[in-house]
């Protein structure tokens, strides 16, 4: 392929100006592109190449201009203006034009109606008027050099100034907020006013997105929207939408402008990008669901960020927590040297800064929401083969900690450990009671003892202690239907006597039954305990399981419906306090 040469008209003698031309001429080399250039018309608009050549009349120059900061395309643009052909200026290339004609000193203190002039009048007519053009602008510059140039312009804040206020006027600029399905107010979302409202229907379809910016340019914008108030809720769906552009994808997945020059790469990188949104994500609860902000943690850990920023996810994520889901607070543990499927620690966290933050109007109501929610993860995190009994333990201590000054039962600390017991099976007894340790059987509900009486993966001690609690809710129950006939009658003066005696009768039939099991689970517990010292025994410890099956069968816990092991619902596990 032929190496482009570049050839201008004369403008004095309408002959073509190769780089063969005339002794007069003086040879640029630019990005390896030579150009051939007549003396005389580059000092006319150059005041720096002037004196250059006043300085060095028939010298070679070629070695002292070889250090031009621009590229081939600029340059010919500059020497087209020399020679009084018409430029080409565009959004993209203006920046850089204005960079080349203030290094050459192409002023108007040299000569009128220079490049400079033209150049910095079309960026302030053109670009800083549009948010298009202000955004194609910055994404043109390309290297360190020219961006220091534009920064002394001043042409980056320009640009930078012109997208902030126009987002100001505008916010659906920056894209819809993202609504948190778990509220149901909309005082926190940013309305524009009916004037802005205007513009609603034409940016989706026509405005460049903010987030095809650099990070360099991208996270002094969005600071200067929140010094400015900008609406919190815009701000973390622009934030959440660079992330997915930036951050969530892989590089091959990234438009090929997103990735033309090494030093975006790397001032892009997904850690450094993933940091900068941290920093920059408004505090306020419900910005954005749990959902994603439990997928931005997950991506800094991943990525290895730093410890701010991954505490800074978790912090906004407990401080609602009551808004989040189970499958928001399932994050894979990460590392070559990961035991548990499920990062345990990242939730005790997390837990422990809801805990520190909450203040909401309906107490309870936060409470008892987050209580459900860790006893669904408790339950979750059982079914991991690899989760060890002491982290096991130390969650279950934290769902009981969730559930302090709620009304809520143990049904859902049983059943996960239930869950637990089952997935582990080569646990000892001592081991399961240490487990089971955790489980306050008193707030069992009746369905949970009914469950746990007939659950062999309990230890002895504990389905003992499931038993008298069985017994507490049946003598409970018994009381009640006691109580409720008696205050029927003294309400109803014209009962029947001959139903009065029934009603009596079948109170003390129960009352007597109550009495009989009471002894009967006495005789029975002193079996079980006087069984426990010698298990080593099979005839005994034969015995001991009929003696066990007996006293179930009595209980009422087996029946001809039941006799394998029943289980409780999850669905089950919800008991409102009365």
């Amino acid at each position: 392929m032929e190496k482009w040469k570049p050839f201008f008209w004369d403008p004095i003698g309408f002959k073509v100006m190769s780089r063969y031309s005339f002794s007069k001429d003086v040879q640029v080399i630019v990005g390896g592109t030579p150009f051939n250039l007549h003396r005389d018309l580059l000092a006319a608009r150059s005041s720096k190449l002037c004196k250059l050549f006043k300085e060095n009349p028939d010298e070679d120059l070629s070695h002292l201009l070889s250090d031009i900061p621009t590229s081939p395309q600029i340059f010919e643009i500059m020497a087209r203006f020399c020679y009084n052909f018409q430029v080409n200026l565009t959004p993209e290339n203006v920046i850089a034009v204005s960079c080349l004609a203030c290094y050459l000193g192409m002023t108007e203190a040299h000569s009128p109606h220079n490049l400079l002039n033209q150049a910095l009048s079309f960026f302030e007519h053109e670009v800083i008027t549009g948010w298009n053009e202000s955004i194609r602008s910055l994404k043109a510059i390309d290297n360190p050099t020219l961006l220091q140039q534009a920064v002394q312009l001043g042409l980056i804040d320009g640009c930078m100034d012109s997208i902030i206020n126009k987002a100001l006027d505008n916010p659906l600029l920056l894209g819809e907020p993202i609504k948190n399905p778990v509220l149901d107010d909309d005082e926190s979302v940013y309305k524009p006013n009916a004037k802005r409202q205007l513009f609603v229907l034409d940016w989706k379809s026509e405005d460049l997105s903010l987030t095809s910016l650099h990070l360099q340019f991208y996270e002094p914008i969005i600071r200067g929207m929140i010094q400015c108030k900008m609406g919190s809720n815009y701000i973390a769906s622009n934030l959440y939408q660079y992330a997915k552009r930036w951050v969530f994808l892989d590089p091959k997945e990234t438009d090929e402008e997103d990735t033309s020059s090494s030093e975006g790469d790397c001032s892009n990188s997904k850690r450094v990008a993933i940091e900068a949104i941290e920093r920059l994500l408004p505090h306020d609860r419900g910005v954005l669901p749990c959902a994603l902000l439990s997928e931005m943690l997950q991506y800094a850990t991943v990525l290895e960020a730093s410890d701010n920023c991954r505490d800074g996810f978790e912090v906004r994520i407990g401080r609602q927590l009551d808004m989040a889901d189970v499958n928001d607070l399932l994050i894979p543990s990460q590392g070559y040297s990961k035991e548990e499927k499920y990062d345990t620690e990242c939730v005790r966290r997390i837990l422990k800064h809801f805990y520190h933050n909450f203040s909401g109007k309906d107490q309870c109501g936060g409470l008892n929401l987050v209580a459900e929610l860790v006893e669904d993860f408790l339950g979750e995190v059982a079914n991991d083969i690899d989760l060890k009994k002491d982290s096991f333990t130390s969650l279950a201590e934290m769902s009981i900690a969730a559930s302090e000054g709620t009304q809520r039962t143990s049904d859902g600390i049983y059943r996960a450990i239930d869950i637990y017991l089952n997935k582990h099976k080569y646990l000892t007894e001592s081991e399961r009671e240490e487990i089971c340790a955790v489980l306050e059987c008193n707030k069992l509900s009746a369905e949970a003892c009914e469950h746990a009486a007939q659950n062999e993966r309990l230890p002895v001690r504990v389905a003992v202690q499931v038993l008298f609690v069985g017994q507490l809710h049946l003598r409970e129950t018994i009381t009640k239907e006691v109580a409720a006939p008696e205050e029927r009658s003294k309400k109803s003066e014209e009962e029947d006597d001959d139903e009065d005696e029934k009603v009596m009768g079948e109170l003390e039939k129960m009352s007597s039954k109550v009495m009989e099991l009471e002894k009967e689970c006495v005789v029975m517990r002193r079996e079980i305990q006087r069984g426990c010292y010698m298990r080593k025994s099979n005839k005994i410890e034969k015995e001991k399981t009929n003696v066990w099956r007996e006293m179930k069968r009595k209980l009422g816990c087996i029946s001809s419906l039941n006799r394998n092991n029943c289980h409780v619902k999850k669905k089950k596990k919800k008991v409102h306090p009365r």
